[in-house]
């Protein structure tokens, strides 16, 4: 869509999609003392690195058609560690409930509505599409775990999860060789900041 508005006396423009809103979910297994990410391939980021490493691909290409490369990157290069999350795409479900069918289907655990704590919500995507997520935190053992996970892939979904120990989460969030999202780095502070205080000492 295009979006016309005048600021400061000039006609302006904006190219911006319409998207669903999201949850996301901080997960921490308190038998094993770590977190619970998901890691996904992701096409944009994959592109972006393609763009970064062969710049001259993309010049005079069509839009439409994807870029023939001769020896084409990995495809690790465009995977990503990201919160276990999901849009927010059906009316009859709150935030809440959405979220712990997101826990149960890209993780494996079942979690109730009590088990959340609402962390936040903010602005992702803001240059284009503006949604807003909400950020839950959720407590998890391993005898709540049903099932390996993984998502759903009658969707499309190819997920592994994987365990970042707590004693290691902050040098894994700064860790650049590690692509993930900014949800990753921001809830692994507020864990610092809000929970690990309260944990005992070992």
């Amino acid at each position: 869509f295009k979006f016309f508005f005048p600021q400061n006396g000039t006609k302006k423009f904006w190219d911006f999609m319409r998207t669903h809103d999201s949850v996301s979910i901080l997960i921490f297994n308190t038998s094993r003392q770590c977190f619970v990410l998901v890691k996904q391939f992701r096409p944009a980021v994959y592109m972006c690195e393609i763009e970064r490493h062969h710049p001259q691909v993309f010049q005079n290409q069509d839009k439409e058609k994807f870029p023939c490369l001769k020896d084409p990157l990995p495809a690790v290069v465009g995977v990503t560690y990201e919160l276990c999350a999901g849009i927010v795409d059906k009316p009859d479900l709150s935030l809440e409930e959405i979220a712990c069918e997101e826990v149960l289907e890209e993780c494996g655990y079942r979690v109730s509505v009590t088990d959340l704590r609402r962390i936040t919500s903010y602005r992702s995507g803001v240059g284009v599409t503006g949604s807003r997520q909400t950020l839950f935190y959720a407590e998890v053992t391993d005898q709540m775990r049903t099932s390996g996970g993984g998502g759903q892939p009658e969707e499309g979904e190819l997920i592994e999860v994987v365990e970042i120990p707590l004693e290691e989460s902050m040098k894994f969030a700064y860790d650049e060789t590690f692509p993930k999202t900014m949800g990753v780095i921001f809830s692994f502070t507020w864990f610092q900041n809000n929970i690990a205080p309260k944990l005992p000492k070992k």
